[in-house]
């Protein structure tokens, strides 16, 4: 394998999707744009909304369920921006890589121009959200509009972009927080934060796993690769670091040890991911990737009966 080397997927191959009954009734005009901002893989919203319901939760949001539902349609339309335009920067690395070179760009399916429209819409759906926000919040909000920007360059010129990731994909905790509290306790949101870092540093890292030899093979940084042959062991490390720091978090909310046990569940199971994860099985890295979203939820749940309590 060479760094001039087009690999051509299986034309016969299907992308793994949990909603592709959904996909499939649309217009077939359409599935190209729905594929592109990633509504057949809806795992990336739940991972970009728990963090905006552990905010709200946690500082104690008074009724909180409606603006978690706006927060969670904002997380799809942002998500969705983002991969279009992680795409359109990185059209030449997914072209070049088995994984992603069937991707709506890549493969010609969409346009550059057309992807740019569709971020468009996109971001009109996500000002609707943002205008839902109080001010503190919207302000949190936009703040974040520069660490997007730069995320997709950022495996171009670090052996760590999941690191900037874990600042990009987990801004929806201060969003959270911000939009219940304004801007009192920071403390426990500067811990709360940091656990969130850590975990999406990790669960990212363990998804990386899957294109370690694409990765090497064009010259694009992976924590995957620079953690080397300590990836499960780099995987504990941030877990355990999340785990610590949410702890800290919940107990300046709630200064009683009982209120920690409230974190065991979600600390077994990102300790299952960890212990039981094989870098070199891309199948088994995938669906230990994927069950962060269980692992979100109850962190969610952790988070709603200490703030709610």
């Amino acid at each position: 394998m060479t760094d001039t080397m087009t690999i051509v997927p299986d034309s016969q191959h299907v992308p793994d999707s949990e909603l592709r009954g959904l996909i499939a009734l649309l217009p077939p005009s359409w599935r190209p744009y729905a594929m592109l901002a990633r509504f057949d893989r809806p795992i990336g919203w739940w991972l970009l909304f728990w963090p905006c319901a552990w905010g709200l939760f946690l500082a104690g949001a008074r009724m909180p369920w409606a603006m978690a539902l706006w927060m969670l349609a904002g997380a799809i339309a942002m998500r969705g921006a983002g991969c279009v335009y992680n795409d359109i920067v990185d059209v030449d690395i997914d072209r070049r890589v088995a994984r992603t070179a069937a991707r709506p760009i890549a493969s010609g399916a969409v346009t550059r121009r057309a992807a740019w429209v569709w971020i468009a819409a996109l971001l009109a759906a996500g000002l609707l959200v943002l205008l839902q926000l109080r001010w503190q919040a919207q302000l949190v909000a936009l703040a974040s509009l520069l660490l997007v920007a730069a995320y997709p360059f950022m495996k171009r010129i670090t052996g760590w972009p999941q690191a900037w990731l874990g600042l990009v994909f987990t801004w929806g905790a201060p969003v959270g927080w911000v939009q219940a509290s304004a801007f009192d306790r920071l403390a426990p949101l500067g811990l709360l934060y940091l656990g969130c870092w850590a975990w999406c540093m990790g669960y990212d890292t363990i998804y990386a796993c899957q294109d370690r030899e694409d990765d090497m093979a064009i010259g694009i940084g992976s924590s995957a690769l620079s953690f080397g042959r300590h990836v499960r062991g780099g995987v504990m490390a941030l877990y355990a670091l999340a785990i610590g720091a949410w702890g800290g978090a919940v107990w300046l909310v709630r200064p009683d040890p009982l209120a920690l046990l409230a974190l065991l569940p979600v600390a077994v199971h990102l300790g299952w991911q960890a212990l039981t994860l094989r870098p070199d099985d891309g199948d088994g890295a995938l669906a230990r990737f994927r069950s962060n979203r269980f692992a979100g939820l109850l962190m969610a749940a952790a988070c709603y009966v200490v703030g709610m309590s």
